[in-house]
């Protein structure tokens, strides 16, 4: 089967990931904040902790949460959010946080900033992976005793957080790919190029060399994992994840084997040709 060649109204069908194809990127937004929203408040009307694995990006999700957590008065107070990602210095170290490109300063901007007081995530309960300490959410989920979710974009090569899919011509199965950790770890050339594409005006050289990732093990650990593609570019993967092969060579296809796995997508997306049609043109 050529899984560029599916129509667009087939995506989805028969693959163990659920796809819930949203009209525009807004209406995704939409709906993956209600679903945070729900699982939240889930777990407030059981008095049991929500611990999550929030994305820096998209941030489309994080405007309408905050809107809904003021406007219906949902407490955060009993939630743990550890973000997936950080980029790095040449030495390892976090970027400076006010840094335009920080995902920490990110999140303070906007999301944990504008959230009413009375309702906001302790700043004790805000996370990041640590590269000096990368067993963090791994002591967290000790301690909770779950993970409810693990949420966030897909890059352009179907990573899920900064999990590279493995190098041209380095054995990796899909066992060990899952097995990875938090971790310190090089950019891939196509995550950055994207990256600058999006944040920084097309300049290579602007994006850091190195980040600090959740790993796929952990993530894997989620009761839910949901994924976001919004955008046209992310039409190709899609298709990989949902109906290619499950290889780490594209890092989301391992998630056709998680138990409630469900992806987000655009119509944009969906609808998207990856493979032009081929014209013979007579000279």
């Amino acid at each position: 089967m050529d899984i560029n060649r599916i129509p667009p109204a087939e995506l989805g069908k028969g693959s163990e990931i659920c796809l819930d194809v949203c009209d525009t990127e807004q209406d995704l937004y939409w709906k993956m904040a209600i679903e945070v929203l729900e699982v939240i408040e889930e777990n407030n009307k059981k008095g049991e902790t929500t611990l999550m694995v929030v994305p820096y990006g998209p941030l489309g999700p994080y405007s309408r949460l905050v809107y809904l957590v003021n406007k219906y008065r949902v407490s955060l107070k009993n939630c743990i959010f550890m973000n997936m990602d950080e980029y790095l210095t040449d030495d390892m170290k976090y970027i400076d946080k006010a840094d335009p490109l920080s995902f920490r300063g990110g999140m303070e901007r906007i999301f944990y900033s504008l959230i009413d007081p009375e309702l906001n995530v302790l700043p004790e309960n805000r996370y990041f992976p640590d590269p000096e300490d990368p067993e963090v959410l791994t002591r967290l989920i000790e301690k909770v005793g779950k993970l409810d979710m693990a949420w966030g974009g897909v890059g352009i090569n179907g990573h899920f957080a900064f999990n590279e899919p493995p190098e041209p011509g380095e054995a990796c199965t899909n066992e060990e790919f899952l097995a990875r950790k938090t971790r310190a770890l090089a950019i891939s050339r196509e995550t950055k190029t994207i990256n600058c594409f999006m944040n920084c005006g097309g300049d290579l050289n602007g994006i850091p060399k190195y980040c600090v990732t959740v790993g796929m093990q952990e993530m894997y650990r989620a009761k839910k994992v949901r994924m976001c593609m919004p955008r046209d570019w992310n039409a190709g993967a899609l298709r990989k994840i949902l109906h290619g092969d499950i290889d780490c060579h594209v890092p989301c296809s391992l998630f056709r084997n998680h138990p409630d796995a469900k992806l987000y997508a655009s119509r944009l997306a969906c609808e998207t040709q990856v493979v032009p049609e081929i014209r013979i043109y007579n000279k």
